[in-house]
């Protein structure tokens, strides 16, 4: 019988035990053990190791008698928040977003640039990334080399493991190098991720996914996106593919079906290139559906009927990940949310009409109108889970390496 492999168990073991820390704050052994589900041996080890490391420290507190009698104090360990910093960055159409955190995912500083890059060539968008990194990094108060890890997300269909982005609304080209790049300008190891699974890991982290190991997270921005936390781990595709929502197919007849994009994005809420000068401003400002909503509000009966549209498409689409996945709650993000009623009124009523009877009260779909910072931290957040996971030693934590690419015929075998 194959047994799993121990190095991998190892990282896994430790991943949990500094994630427990992280989640619960200071937290004796026993309670590990009690939380992860290890042994009191298996614990004992690993903490020792994290101590010896510095990513962890002690704290003593308490008494373990009661009464007026001194006891022996507990012992309850905590993470080093000075371990290491990382740097998170949402990369949109119109803006950079980035910020610099600590190992516990502390925001440090945050900057925005508000630049639109859809039309730019690939060198001067990584040109402009390492310059926001650089800013950040010094408005914390830090080095470049103080730095462990840099984490990009953006929308589009990303591989993990090579940070190669196949396809973005951001970069004009495909199959686009963009880890390599950035490591060129910064020396840094380099994770490119999507950014719907960067904002997933910032509600399962620090918002309304905190106290939920399972869920599904839709992105509903000009791309829309996917994420699927399955006991607390991302789930990504082969070769570490992010999953999208925008390209699921509707309607059963080939040759008329649609992608979800094409009725639910904001591309084709707006219907293209909008003929308000008003419009045009604000989506460059990244506050397009904001003014759409107030256009709405005023009476224009176009843009309420492309939005009750779009909510609608998005309500059956839920309605299948629901069916697929039986999520207990559902995530709801994005730009698209400043529509409102507009939008999740005829989103919800699809919805009800779409579930099957069986799975009408499986899923919780809850609304959460982030602030762009978040979606940076939650980058920044993919990057610590991928520290906390690693060998680290008096060098730090070990270089991740690249996912062995295989070619279509190779990977057909």
């Amino acid at each position: 019988m194959k047994t799993a492999d121990p190095e991998l168990m190892r990282a896994i073991n430790r991943f949990h035990v500094l994630d427990t820390i992280r989640r619960f704050g200071a937290i004796s052994r026993v309670e590990i053990g009690e939380r992860t589900v290890l042994s009191a041996t298996t614990v004992s080890a690993i903490t020792a190791s994290l101590l010896d490391d510095g990513l962890i420290s002690t704290r003593h507190e308490g008494d373990l008698r009661s009464g007026g009698a001194r006891g022996r104090p507990r012992v309850m360990l905590t993470l080093n928040p000075e371990a290491a910093r990382v740097v998170g960055a949402k990369i949109a159409s119109n803006r950079l977003v980035f910020c610099v955190t600590n190992f516990q995912g502390d925001v440090l500083a945050s900057l925005t640039l508000p630049v639109r890059v859809d039309r730019l060539p690939v060198e001067v968008i990584a040109d402009l990334v390492e310059d926001g990194v650089r800013r950040c990094v010094m408005d914390a108060g830090l080095a470049l080399n103080e730095i462990k890890t840099v984490a990009l997300s953006l929308p589009g269909i990303i591989e993990h493991g090579t940070g190669r982005v196949r396809s973005s609304a951001v970069f004009r080209d495909a199959n686009v190098s963009l880890k390599e790049a950035i490591v060129k300008r910064l020396d840094i190891d380099t994770i490119v991720e999507s950014d719907a699974n960067a904002i997933t890991m910032a509600e399962h982290w620090f918002g309304r996914g905190r106290d939920c190991d399972d869920f599904v997270l839709v992105a509903i921005e000009e791309s829309l996106g996917l994420g699927v936390l399955h006991g607390g781990q991302l789930f990504r595709g082969a070769r570490e593919l992010s999953l999208t929502l925008g390209d699921m197919i509707m309607g059963s007849d080939p040759e008329h079906a649609i992608k979800l994009s094409e009725l639910a994005s904001e591309r084709a809420i707006l219907d293209g290139d909008h003929g308000d000068s008003r419009v045009r401003d604000a989506i460059r400002l990244g506050q397009g559906m904001g003014r759409v909503r107030g256009l709405i509000e005023e009476g224009d009966n176009e843009l309420r009927i492309a939005a009750a549209r779009a909510g609608s498409a998005l309500g059956i689409a839920i309605a299948n990940l629901v069916a697929l996945f039986a999520p207990p709650r559902v995530i709801l993000v994005g730009s698209t949310l400043a529509l409102g009623d507009y939008l999740l009124d005829s989103l919800r009523l699809a919805f009800a009409k779409a579930i099957p009877d069986p799975l009408k009260n499986v899923a919780q779909i809850v609304i959460d109108e982030v602030s762009d910072e978040l979606w940076a931290r939650g980058a920044a957040a993919v990057a610590l889970g991928e520290l906390y996971g690693s060998p680290w030693g008096t060098t730090g934590p070990a270089r991740r390496s690249n996912t062995t690419e295989f070619s279509d015929t190779e990977a057909g075998r």
